[in-house]
């Protein structure tokens, strides 16, 4: 295995820098790897976070598994571990790079295109070819957050194998949007799923014990560590719908991400700052509640609650 010029015998493991551009000030920006390589043959894991600069739960996450000695006893097969795709974002808490696009809208990438563009050339061109799948970071973003999960297409079945091993509290359907990373991966017949928990900018220590806990699982049901498999009934959503405010005001939310709920049943208020209107937020169906919104002002429109429903 090369990346980048680097060669990764079996039986070693790699810290690589891959050069990415340079700031205004011309300071070098790179994009950390750990490569991590079994004497026996096996399948090539890719761990990624900071996909979105200001997601640091999946930072978080893939550090301390890369931190732990998991990686260093692989029983068989590869881990590619990357810690953080956007630096730029996550150096200015940002979601996307300073030009203001969204990486992840920004797959497969020109080495010639946009700040964006490059970074996604990175690892379209250096990493994705050499994996069977991947798993993806991410944590809510704009003040929302999201109780954990794993998100799989579902034309996906090696993805939906992966995701039920993984064993998130929540399971769910989600499709591919253009210019993704996933979109890339299914592009060059690869499987790449995502997990989402916690709100961007706060590290959840709920949401990051949930994905080690996956990793762990997705590893110990390949054969690729020795450790035993912890294993809960997942609850798998066929469907989801958001719930977004009929008036702006102060919101106040009366039940939280992870929590089940009824159809019609009352699950937060929108209330005037002076008192002269208050607007119930009804759930529309029988679910649980994927992710609600933290943020205190809402306008008309704004999404509150993300709601799954369940088979």
């Amino acid at each position: 295995m090369e990346i980048n010029g680097v060669e990764i015998p079996k039986g070693s493991n790699r810290f690589i820098e891959m050069d990415v551009a340079r700031l205004p000030s011309g300071t070098l920006i790179q994009m950390p790897i750990h490569v991590f390589r079994a004497k026996e043959e096996g399948p090539c894991i890719l761990l990624s976070g900071g996909l979105h600069g200001d997601e640091v739960n999946g930072i978080e996450a893939v550090r301390r598994v890369v931190e732990s000695k998991m990686l260093k006893k692989l029983l068989k097969g590869t881990v590619i571990a990357l810690p953080i795709i956007n630096v730029y974002g996550f150096i200015h808490f940002s979601r996307d790079v300073p030009d203001g696009k969204d990486v992840n809208r920004s797959f497969p990438g020109n080495p010639e295109g946009s700040l964006a563009s490059i970074v996604a050339w990175q690892i379209t061109h250096h990493l994705l070819p050499h994996i069977d799948y991947g798993i993806d970071f991410h944590t809510g973003g704009a003040s929302r957050t999201n109780f954990p999960q794993i998100r799989f297409a579902k034309e996906d079945e090696l993805g939906q194998k992966v995701a039920e091993r993984f064993n998130a509290p929540f399971t769910l359907n989600s499709g591919l949007i253009s210019g993704s990373l996933r979109a890339a991966a299914k592009d060059l017949g690869k499987s790449v799923i995502v997990f989402e928990g916690g709100e961007s900018l706060r590290l959840d220590e709920k949401s990051i014990m949930a994905s080690i806990r996956g990793i762990e699982n997705v590893l110990a049901s390949e054969g690729m560590i020795d450790k035993k498999i912890r294993f809960k009934k997942s609850i798998y959503m066929i469907d989801s719908s958001w719930v977004r405010a009929d008036a702006s005001g102060m919101f106040v939310f009366k039940k939280t991400a992870g929590q089940k709920v009824k159809q019609n049943e009352i699950i937060g208020y929108v209330h005037s700052p002076y008192n002269t209107y208050r607007v119930k937020v009804a759930s529309p169906i029988d679910g649980y509640i994927i992710g609600h919104n933290n943020f205190p002002l809402v306008h008309k429109g704004d999404a509150l609650f993300h709601i799954g429903m369940v088979e």
